[in-house]
C-alpha cells in the first residue's frame, strides 16, 4: 500500500522534477550493417541461388556425414559453400537457399549468419585482404602493415574496396599464426613475416594475376627460430638407446 502510494505520488511530478539516470553516457549506435537486412537492389529474396551441380553434390556429402534429424548441423559448412560460389559473400538468397536444402527455419541459418564474422553480408572484392591486429601482430607492426596496404591500394580504409573492385581490405582479430606476426590473410592464404617492402611485394603479385607463395615471407620455413636451433640440437636417441636391457 504505501509503495503504491510512494508511485502514485511520484507519477504526479512534473517531468522536469523527475531524475533520470542515464545507463550509459555512450552515443547509441544503430547496428543494422551486423545483424539487420535491408532489401537492396543487389541483395534481396527475388534474386536466384542455387548450387551448381558440382556444389550441391559436394554439399549433399557434407550432410551425409550427419545424421537425419541433425542435418541442421551442416549449416556453417554449407553456407560456406554458397559464400565461396557467390564470389565471396553471403546474400540472403543464399541463406534462404540453405534453409530450404536443410529443411530449417530461414531465421536459424539468419542467426548463423550474423554471428561468425566468416559470413560476409555484402559483397567484397576479387581479394579479401584480412590484416590481423591483435596483441602480438600489434607489437610487430600491424598497424604500419595495414597502412601499407591501405596507402599501397589507392588511400583505401579498412572496410572498403578499390575502385576497380580487385582488393577488399578490413582490420581483423586474430588468426592463429603469432609467433609469425605481423601477418595477413588473403582469400585462403596466410602471409606471415610481414614487412612494408614484402606486403607491397604480395599485393603487387596479386594485381598482376599472379599466386604469391603463402606463408613466412622472411624466408623461414615454418616458425622456426630465426636466430637458429637453441635446443634439440643433438642427434636423437635411436630405437632402444638408453634403455634397460629388457626394453631394448
Amino acid at each position: 500500500m504505501f509503495a503504491a502510494r510512494a508511485l502514485a505520488k511520484h507519477a504526479r511530478l512534473p517531468r522536469s522534477r523527475l531524475a533520470v539516470r542515464p545507463i550509459s553516457s555512450t552515443a547509441s549506435r544503430r547496428s543494422d550493417a551486423l545483424f539487420v537486412h535491408r532489401d537492396t537492389p543487389y541483395n534481396n529474396p527475388k534474386i536466384p541461388f542455387e548450387f551448381t551441380p558440382e556444389n550441391l553434390k559436394r554439399a549433399q556429402e557434407i550432410i551425409s556425414h550427419y545424421p537425419p534429424q541433425y542435418k541442421k548441423a551442416a549449416v556453417i559448412p554449407l553456407l560456406d559453400l554458397g559464400q565461396r560460389q557467390n564470389k565471396g559473400w553471403t546474400s540472403i538468397s543464399v541463406m534462404n537457399y540453405v534453409a530450404n536444402l536443410l529443411e530449417m527455419p530461414p531465421m536459424r541459418v539468419y542467426e548463423v549468419a550474423t554471428f561468425y564474422t566468416m559470413f560476409n553480408r555484402e559483397p567484397i572484392g576479387e581479394h579479401f585482404v584480412q590484416v590481423c591486429t591483435t596483441t602480438p601482430c600489434m607489437l610487430r607492426g600491424a598497424y604500419d602493415i595495414l597502412d601499407t596496404v591501405c596507402s599501397h591500394l589507392g588511400g583505401i580504409k579498412p572496410g572498403e574496396t578499390t575502385k576497380d573492385g580487385k582488393f577488399t581490405v578490413i582490420e581483423v582479430e586474430c588468426q592463429g599464426a603469432c609467433s609469425n606476426a605481423p601477418m595477413m590473410v588473403v582469400g585462403d592464404d596466410f602471409y606471415e613475416d610481414l614487412t612494408a617492402e614484402t606486403t607491397r611485394k604480395v599485393l603487387d603479385a596479386f594485381k598482376k594475376g599472379e599466386k604469391p607463395k603463402p606463408g613466412p615471407q622472411s624466408g623461414r620455413h615454418t616458425s622456426e627460430n630465426s636466430a637458429g636451433l637453441t635446443a634439440l640440437t643433438e642427434k636423437p636417441y635411436g630405437p632402444g638407446e638408453h634403455c634397460t636391457p629388457e626394453f631394448a
